[in-house]
């Protein structure tokens, strides 16, 4: 039996949550997996339910009996709550599928009550046990036929007490064309628009192809779908064999358990910037660590621990689920949670991520007095503060056990020792440290503060650079050092350089009193002619490589007036709401600088609103230090670096740039300053997790040859200088099946990344013809959908679909597309012409002529047909030359016929030349050939109006229509066939 996605991956799936195979019918149940509780399996055909119901009515209302005392006691009642839940249902199509599954998460988590107490009294409706799982009916079913709009058909779906709350896509785990991302899209873009109810109660979705697990929100974009890892799992055997390594996953992140703690205490609902209504679940690293604070607070016995997720791997919502489920959790007995934060940009951005999201019960204090004053009065609450707070803290502000600190940028603490009165002030206190940057083993207050012995390598969670490359939850940085010319000069200044570096500034006014020791280098960095230069080499690198992709840019420059000469200085290339200098002005500053300069809270707010706006024209945000930390835009892509910057925040700031948006595969960091050149230095406390976290720019160049050797060895012996579709032909010859078509957009798909981030590098210029075609060959043979399945078969990037436009020329800019449609039938059907019927052709040609007797044009026009016939058989003539004679003997028959009277039209419209070609061709003819024939006569019919040959309207619009027709076998610069082509259809009337 052959591997497909049903009998391979669908029924594994099956198979690994019910112990059912069903590709051996019959076959008793394998043990039921270590769950307490496991899934049953019941065929589509044996639910009871119609195609039009997403819900098991019977299993649910089961559940309400079992569940309700009050509804034990009176059945019937079950018929209104499921009355409700129905209603929330219907209501989908009104207010949206985020508000509608909000709406019955409140009925899935208990939130809702019924008047069926005593005396008409509200009492709360379970739907779910969570305290006790086993009271809880698991029903896994596959094939699940749907009819809303219109009928749909998903793989698999879970249901807990007959409420749908998982649906699953499979795909083929052998096409390598195919991956988990045509499973989601399906999911994502079809089945969510056109069977929204099902997806209303729903706490996840997934899909696989068998090799890769990926799992996502309702309405969450693909690339924001992520993978599920299983905590330290070292098994490299499993994830070498695929399946093993999926059902692993598979089992952990579907497992009832963890599926109804991520219902009840991982599922947000927040706000975006643009008033949008949006569902989040964690990523697993985000579950798996606020479950350990959670763990490690229920058990008591160690009091802190030290989290390190690597910076944009979401430690703010990491936050926020941990609050979230400590608060909610009975035997903590109503905690307090303090949040505290570093800086005033990270306030904003905590607390905004607390408050989008609705959370219950959160304060943000302004003083460390309102702070003390919470706590004296024993506020059970969420309080989100500032660390340096602290500093004033009174000893034993609260002795209670119950209240959790979790610090964020834990790292900082150090400063002013701050972690120890931390601790005097809340002695019985359980303090949690997270931090985007590793902790130096040197840095003895941090570990002392956050740091448990019991935990391996002094971290309770670790989820590093690499951990978030993998899972896609961030993005690799790419580093790009500028001309030597624009660099530090270290052989003149190499001790100012030193000066400076180790003595790098934190703030704006710092880095100008720093600037006044290291005059000599203040000097050098903002001399006008320096400035005016990089300034230059920024305007013409984002015009070249960052704009045409649609992102954004920040310059960080080394002190506040270095900004505002960037500003001035960029003003000359872009209009002046292009930029905007983001700093803060000092008590010592003229009148004139701060009117003009100061910025402050709420104005800041908007500039990063506009900044995150693509359709704003604000494309560059100058600092020196603001921003550089707390500051999530994920349209940023490029840092132009030329300050100096040291350890933590040199790490937290170029990690600016890589958070995930759509379309970008990398953030960059262009270095004019030379920061880079000692990395390892700076970055030594970590090196081994580090000395990856860059890719030089000369890395990628270096593997451009052999990339390109590598997407041109698909096309051994095509002659690549061949134009027109024969030239395509025999490109598309050379990759005929489907597996040497993946295996080709497995290596272009490299090679294309590589010159997205290189281009407009004058190293791909000795390539430039070769990408070109070779983008052409990709695009003509890639499957016509919408993008999905884009891990091989990806859309093009704005390089090269510009490098392709800047060949096309057909009056306006035309798009590959318009005349690629065409390729495969292109493909199938065409081959040589090879007539081998010369007598049948003489009766075909004798036919056509022998109603004009002995007419001596018609005996020259049969003699020139045949003689066309016969170098086509000899293979003298191409397809095309065939079509451009075949057009102009048709032209002169109709002609010939006009002047001895004749009624070409007695036939009603069918044109001469179809009539023609069909007497001319046979087996063998090209299928494409007849194709250019119909289109060419599709116009005399189309557009044919009495005397459209003496307006010039008329013969534009022909002639437009005929070089539309042309366009789409890329042959509209074939001037000859045009004009041929054109005399015959105004001849024809």
């Amino acid at each position: 039996m052959a591997f497909n996605e049903l009998n391979s991956v669908e029924y594994y799936i099956i198979n690994k949550l019910s112990g059912i195979n069903l590709n051996a019918p019959g076959q008793v149940a394998e043990p039921q997996n270590n769950y307490g509780v496991g899934w049953q399996y019941i065929a589509p055909q044996d639910l009871n339910r119609s195609v039009n119901e997403v819900l098991l009515e019977a299993e649910l209302k089961d559940a309400l009996v079992r569940l309700n005392p009050e509804i034990s006691a009176n059945p019937e009642l079950a018929d209104e709550v499921i009355y409700k839940l129905r209603a929330v249902l219907i209501a989908v199509n009104q207010v949206g599928l985020v508000k509608a599954n909000e709406e019955f998460f409140k009925w899935m988590c208990g939130d809702k009550t019924m008047p069926f107490g005593e005396n008409n009294r509200h009492v709360p409706i379970r739907l779910i046990d969570f305290d006790d799982i086993k009271n809880n009916s698991y029903i896994v079913t596959n094939q699940f036929r749907v009819h809303h709009r219109e009928t749909k058909i998903p793989d698999v779906v879970l249901f807990i007490n007959g409420i749908s709350i998982v649906v699953g896509e499979a795909k083929t785990p052998i096409r390598p064309s195919i991956s988990w991302l045509d499973g989601a899209h399906e999911v994502h873009d079809i089945y969510e628009n056109a069977i929204p109810q099902l997806f209303v109660p729903n706490i996840l979705s997934f899909a696989t192809e068998g090799k890769e697990l990926f799992y996502g929100a309702i309405r969450c974009p693909l690339e924001f779908w992520a993978p599920w890892r299983l905590e330290n799992d070292d098994d490299a055997l499993a994830k070498k064999l695929g399946l093993g390594e999926i059902g692993k996953e598979m089992d952990d992140l579907l497992s009832p358990k963890r599926l109804l703690d991520i219902l009840l205490n991982f599922s947000l609902f927040t706000t975006n910037k643009k008033k949008q209504r949006m569902k989040v679940i964690p990523r697993f690293q985000q579950y798996e660590g606020a479950n350990k604070i959670v763990q490690r607070v229920v058990e008591g016995r160690i009091k802190k621990g030290l989290i390190w997720h690597f910076q944009g791997s979401g430690k703010s919502l990491l936050m926020v689920f941990a609050a979230q489920k400590l608060r909610r959790n009975p035997e903590l007995k109503s905690p307090t949670v303090i949040v505290l934060v570093d800086r005033t940009d990270l306030d904003t951005q905590i607390s905004g991520t607390f408050n989008a999201a609705d959370i219950p019960n959160v304060e943000t204090t302004d003083s460390i007095n309102d702070l003390q004053l919470m706590l004296e009065r024993d506020t059970r609450k969420i309080i989100i503060s500032m660390i340096h707070k602290f500093k004033d803290a009174k000893p034993n502000m609260n002795t209670r056990e119950n209240i959790i600190v979790l610090v964020d940028e834990a790292h900082r603490t150090q400063e002013g020792d701050l972690g120890r009165q931390m601790r005097a002030s809340l002695p019985n206190a359980f303090l949690f440290g997270l931090t985007g940057t590793p902790v130096n083993k040197a840095d003895k207050n941090t570990f002392w503060a956050f740091g448990s012995e019991e935990d391996e390598g002094g971290y309770m969670s670790r989820y590093t650079f690499q951990d978030s490359i993998r899972d896609e939850a961030t993005l690799p940085l790419h580093f790009e050092p500028r001309l030597v010319d624009i660099h530090v000069d270290k052989e003149t200044i190499d001790k100012a350089f030193e000066d400076f570096k180790e003595e790098a500034a934190l703030s704006d006014e710092e880095a100008d009193s720093l600037n006044i020791k290291s005059a000599k280098m203040a000097a050098f960095l903002k001399s006008p002619e320096r400035v005016a230069k990089i300034v230059e080499d920024i305007a013409t690198h984002y015009k070249e490589k960052v704009e045409p992709h649609g992102f954004k840019g920040i310059i960080v420059t080394p002190d506040r007036f270095a900004c505002v000469q960037y500003k001035e200085e960029l003003d000359k290339y872009f209009p002046t709401e292009a930029s905007k200098v983001v700093i803060s002005t000092s008590a010592n500053d003229t009148l004139e600088f701060k009117q003009k300069w100061a910025v402050d809270k709420s104005q800041q707010e908007k500039i990063v609103d506009e900044f995150n706006d693509a359709q704003c024209d604000l494309k560059f945000i100058i600092v020196t230090a603001k921003l550089l930390t707390g500051f999530d835009a994920p349209i940023l892509q490029t840092m132009y670096l030329d300050k100096s910057l040291k350890d933590h925040t040199l790490l937290q700031a170029i990690c600016r740039t890589n958070r995930l948006y759509p379309n970008k595969s990398f953030g960059r960091i262009v270095d004019y300053f030379g920061i880079f050149d000692d990395t390892a230095k700076a970055l030594e406390f970590d090196e081994k997790t580090m000395k990856q976290i860059i890719s030089n720019l000369s890395e990628l160049r270096e593997k451009l040859p052999n990339a390109m050797k590598d997407a041109l060895s698909h096309f051994n012996g095509v002659d690549r200088t061949i134009e027109g579709f024969e030239g395509l032909e025999a490109a598309q010859n050379a990759i005929n099946t489907d597996d040497k078509k993946d295996a080709f957009a497995k290596d272009f798909k490299f090679l294309a990344k590589l010159w997205e981030s290189l281009s407009p590098d004058r190293v791909l210029d000795i390539y430039q013809v070769d990408y070109k075609w070779l983008s052409q060959v990709f695009e003509s043979v890639r499957p016509a959908t919408d993008g999905i399945g884009k891990l091989l078969w990806f859309s093009l990037g704005a390089q090269t679909t510009k490098l392709i436009h800047e060949n096309v020329h057909v009056g306006d800019v035309h798009h590959l597309e318009e005349f690629v449609l065409d390729a495969d039938v292109i493909e199938e059907i065409f081959n040589n012409p090879d007539p081998k019927n010369a007598k049948k052709l003489e009766k075909i040609l004798i036919k056509r002529f022998k109603k004009h007797g002995d007419n001596p044009k018609f005996k020259k026009l049969s003699e020139r047909l045949e003689e066309l016939r016969d170098k086509a058989e000899k293979g003298l003539v191409t397809s095309i030359e065939f079509v451009k004679e075949l057009c102009k003997i048709a032209k002169e028959t109709v002609q010939a016929e006009k002047e001895l009277e004749q009624e070409i039209q007695e036939k009603s419209p069918k044109a001469a030349l179809t009539d023609l070609f069909l007497e001319l061709k046979n087996d063998q003819t090209p299928a494409v050939v007849e194709r250019i024939v119909n289109d060419i006569d599709s116009i005399v019919r189309v557009v044919n109006f009495p005397g459209w040959q003496t307006t010039t309207s008329g013969e534009r619009e022909v002639q437009k229509s005929l070089r539309k027709a042309l366009l789409k076998y890329k042959l509209h610069k074939d001037q000859l066939l045009f004009d041929r082509a054109y005399a015959y259809i105004k001849e024809y009337y």
